[in-house]
């Protein structure tokens, strides 16, 4: 009989690469294969399932919402869209939102809404080892050549810059600048914070000169870092908000957040989406928030995610320079090592976690928010030994 593996290889398009595991149920911060092997999940779908598996409300919202309406289209009104988008308002800035299904999504909704407020001023700066999505335009803001190279010419207009260097980033505007576009905390380009003395300066110089500052937050928002978004820890509002991953809960929902004052720029056939903000994924996502900012649970991410930080400096300590930093913020962490991070990757999937990477010597944790202590210290023991074994 032939393989699950080898049926995919005849009729899956090979853009994931080799893929071993197949899950078969989740529950908790669990997962379970075909076979019935049970992983501790410190990925989360890479940032996605951020209430885990088989979360009872959000059970519950899918299967009313489903029994009920998945999808009308954007030609009618969607009463769950326009709850979550004042949801969304009312725990950000004040603005209006734009719904899809992904982050490049977003990504490419916040790039023709730079362009058209530009009044033809078309360019636009991002960040090195960024990376935004893998759509024409939101692959062309990415500052990674390992992921353009192959589909050259890009869109034209875009410029690259070091993080964290305000002077560099000065000398590539220009007046056909329209918009800056920067990820609070790099997630794909190595778990790389940008420091608030950097975005404050930015945010200054993007009002001094009009320009539109554009925050891609599809994998640091959402309680990932332990605040709702991940701005927040720098006292830096965007004019634009990019928001996916963790939004749905796990079912496919992208939004993008733009400042009230600004907000005409897009007008009726300037940008549209057939299942953006369906009832279902809104609905879902409608819960997600209540979920987050309910009662303390964003301060008890931020405890836990001191502990995990602490547990990690100490098994930094212990490995004798096979691990050079711990980067990142909250439950958003990259384990620079001295090694190869998918050797890392693969040893931690055969003793039972499932973590990431981000480049060649970042091992990357994105759990779900719900982790408890004793999950964290049974996923920081399986990365000890995981280490010990490959590094």
């Amino acid at each position: 009989m032939e393989s699950l593996k080898e049926k995919d290889s005849r009729f899956i398009l090979n853009t994931y690469g080799e893929r071993e595991l197949a899950f078969e149920r989740g529950e908790g911060v669990y997962l379970w294969d075909v076979k019935g092997k049970r992983y501790l999940d410190f990925l989360s779908g890479i940032g996605v399932n951020i209430l885990g598996y088989a979360h009872p409300r959000i059970i519950e919202t899918i299967q009313r919402q489903a029994s009920k309406l998945t999808h009308t289209s954007n030609l009618y009104l969607i009463p769950n869209q326009i709850k979550l988008a004042e949801k969304l308002v009312r725990n950000s800035f004040p603005g209006k939102c734009f719904f899809c299904n992904s982050g490049a999504e977003a990504v490419e909704a916040s790039l023709k809404f730079a362009r058209k407020r530009g009044k033809g001023r078309f360019e636009v700066i991002s960040l090195e080892n960024s990376f935004h999505g893998r759509t024409y335009g939101a692959l062309s803001l990415t500052g990674q050549t390992k992921y353009q190279k192959n589909f050259v010419p890009l869109l034209p207009g875009i410029k690259y810059t070091p993080i964290n260097d305000f002077e560099k980033l000065k000398s590539k505007v220009t007046p056909q600048t329209c918009a800056i576009i920067i990820e609070p905390i790099q997630g794909e380009g190595g778990v790389n914070p940008c420091e608030e003395r950097f975005l404050k300066a930015v945010r200054e110089f993007t009002k001094e000169k009009d320009i539109l500052l554009i925050f891609d937050e599809v994998q640091c928002g959402m309680g990932r870092t332990g605040r709702l978004f991940a701005y927040q820890h720098f006292g830096v509002e965007p004019d634009v908000l990019v928001l996916a991953k963790g939004l749905g809960g796990g079912l496919p929902i992208g939004a993008m957040v733009v400042r009230e004052e600004i907000a005409d720029t897009f007008q009726p056939g300037d940008h549209a989406s057939t299942f953006g903000g369906n009832p279902l994924s809104t609905a879902v996502a409608c819960e997600v928030v209540d979920i987050l900012t309910s009662g303390n649970f964003l301060e008890k991410v931020r405890e836990k995610a001191v502990f995990l930080w602490e547990l990690l400096e100490k098994l930094r300590g212990n490995m004798e320079g096979k691990i050079k930093k711990i980067k990142g913020i909250g439950f958003m962490v990259g384990i620079e090592i001295s090694g190869s991070a998918k050797k890392v990757r693969r040893k931690c999937e055969e003793n039972g976690l499932l973590v990431g990477t981000a480049g060649e010597n970042v091992v990357r944790l994105l759990p779900p928010l719900i982790v408890e202590k004793t999950h964290i210290e049974e996923a920081v023991k399986i990365i000890e030994e995981s280490m010990k074994e490959v590094l």
